[in-house]
């Protein structure tokens, strides 16, 4: 392309709210975009039964913003609220558009959302042998950390996990303390994280169910965000754990092999094969129980932070999630 051309693509992009209508088009770009990028034979088909784009639109139709040329959809960008920790992604270009400042321009309003919401660690999950994505969000303040593991298993008959409870199953009027509980334990983990967002859209959308693990105390022992199957970010015979964490303190590891087990329970109950979830490597205990339980790795990446802090990937932290 010709820098005369290049430069009337950059002045015609404009950025706005993705609305409905575009659903079918950036969740076509999405999939090109990645399985390109990643050299799959068919890169139309890539992530198969899983659904980002329509999912996380649904979750937050104000955190999603797409990319236009003389009208038409060419990227589309996410933003996440966790309370004190705000994410993004994914954002994704049409490839003939790709180096031509679209990606930039899809940055500026998701950390317009990040400036509202006042998250004060702020993160994305991108591909460490990528030069190019690395330097695009280094210019926005964010530092590559450690490597995320995407991790998988195959579903094995477990026993019934004691005091586990899905969000699903409970009554309206014991959902509000439900979430309460939740938001105590994520902020043990990290202050002032929350997942109620997560929680209530896997429900709402009917994605999947969130597991909580009761203690011997009135608080939670655990919970996992769990989606299931096609139409989710899943996919079609797999249940992905999109975030889990254990009560901080002595004890963890046990209460993580507590949950990873009722993770399990709810696949085999959903009769799914397949048991996914993310691991940043900065929490090597929580990595190391994983590998003994049989996860294996089957896509690596990197999370960048703004700052440039662990927030809850330290070593001590039992936590779930890839940010992807």
């Amino acid at each position: 392309m010709t820098a005369s051309k290049r430069t009337s693509v950059a002045a015609s992009v404009s950025v706005r709210p993705l609305v409905e209508p575009d659903l079918d088009r950036a969740d076509e770009i999405f999939r090109v975009a990645f399985g390109t990028f990643l050299g799959v034979p068919e890169p139309e088909t890539f992530f198969g039964t899983a659904d980002y784009v329509r999912t996380r639109w649904a979750a937050d139709p104000h955190a999603a913003f797409a990319a236009t040329v003389e009208g038409e959809v060419v990227g589309s960008n996410f933003a996440a609220d966790w309370g004190s920790v705000g994410y993004f992604g994914p954002l994704t270009v049409r490839p003939d558009l790709w180096d031509q400042g679209i990606g930039r321009r899809l940055m500026e309003p998701v950390m317009a959302c990040f400036d509202t919401w006042e998250n004060r660690h702020l993160g994305l999950f991108t591909f460490s042998h990528s030069p190019k994505h690395l330097e695009l969000y280094r210019r926005y303040g964010f530092w590559p950390r450690f490597l995320t593991a995407i991790m998988k298993k195959q579903v094995a008959v477990s026993d019934a996990v004691p005091g586990r409870v899905l969000y699903g199953e409970l009554t309206a009027a014991e959902r509000p303390d439900a979430l309460s509980l939740s938001r105590a334990l994520t902020g043990a983990v990290y202050e002032g994280l929350s997942l109620e967002r997560e929680i209530t859209a896997t429900q709402a959308q009917g994605l999947g169910d969130t597991i909580l693990l009761k203690g011997a105390d009135p608080g939670l022992d655990g919970l996992a965000v769990c989606h299931c199957a096609a139409g989710s970010e899943a996919g079609e015979d797999v249940c992905f754990v999109k975030f889990g964490a254990v009560r901080p303190g002595p004890g963890a590891a046990d209460r993580f092999e507590r949950l990873l087990s009722a993770c399990e329970q709810l696949a085999a109950e959903k009769g799914l094969g397949q048991l996914d979830a993310g691991m940043n490597l900065a929490r090597q205990d929580a990595y190391r129980l994983m590998a003994d339980r049989g996860f294996r790795t089957w896509l690596q990446g990197v999370t960048m932070h703004k700052p440039n802090e662990p927030g809850y990937s330290h070593p001590d932290a039992y936590v779930i999630d890839d940010w992807r």
